[in-house]
């Protein structure tokens, strides 16, 4: 299946988002050690009036740590211009590791980077990897399939096609561990190109990619049964 989003992000869009980057370590004081895209563009499904879904990692200096009050770890700005940007500092990512979260799984995954990665993430998804428990992580990819697709399942009516890359996705995560078992990869591409589909069922990924990159965000696409197996 190619590979469709690679790096989608048009430069003057890319140059907005690193400004914004930029504003923010000025103003909270924080060094990113990871940002990148983690939406349909990331997930290789995007339209072309997609959001920008700007995720980071963050460590503040060494006595905000020390604290007896420490501040919020999250950092979130408005969405602006479809540009939405939200992080998490460090401690709370690295929480989040010990319970197998996919959500910080999948951001190191992420095809797209606005900023280098720093070196402590390698050891960070090193870390990941050891104390994957897998039945956690499946477990929350199963709720984020059955959620996308409890309204359409057992109708005949058309389908937006974002519901069904909603379910199809977490349903080709939780695929990939099966076979694979160890974390899985974010985007929709790679999934499919290690998850040992059927050549019609590639082919009807491939058409509902097609119809999803359309510039209108309600393409939809017809009930299909293949997905109800």
């Amino acid at each position: 299946m190619q590979q469709v989003n690679g790096d989608s992000i048009g430069p003057d869009v890319r140059a907005e988002i690193e400004r914004r980057l930029a504003a923010i370590e000025a103003q909270e004081d924080v060094r990113f050690l990871l940002a990148i895209e983690s939406g349909s563009r990331a997930w290789g499904f995007p339209s072309p009036d997609s959001d920008y879904d700007i995720r980071f990692i963050h460590v503040h200096r060494r006595d905000w740590y020390l604290s007896l009050m420490p501040g919020r770890d999250v950092i979130e700005r408005p969405i602006v211009d479809e540009i939405d940007l939200n992080g998490w500092d460090i401690r709370k990512a690295l929480n989040l590791l010990f319970k197998s979260n996919a959500v910080v799984s999948e951001w190191m995954e992420s095809p797209i980077h606005y900023r280098p990665v720093h070196p402590v993430m390698a050891r960070v998804s090193a870390l990941a990897d050891r104390l994957l428990v897998p039945r956690a992580m499946a477990w929350h990819y199963a709720k984020l399939a059955t959620n996308a697709a409890k309204d359409w399942l057992d109708s005949d009516a058309p389908v937006p096609v974002k519901k069904y890359f909603y379910a199809l996705r977490p349903a080709l995560c939780i695929r990939h561990m099966r076979l694979h078992g160890g974390r899985p990869p974010m985007n929709l591409q790679q999934l499919v190109a290690t998850t040992e589909l059927t050549p019609s069922l590639t082919g009807m990924i491939e058409d509902l990619v097609a119809a999803k990159a359309v510039p209108e965000k309600r393409a939809m696409a017809r009930a299909c049964p293949l997905w109800m197996r």
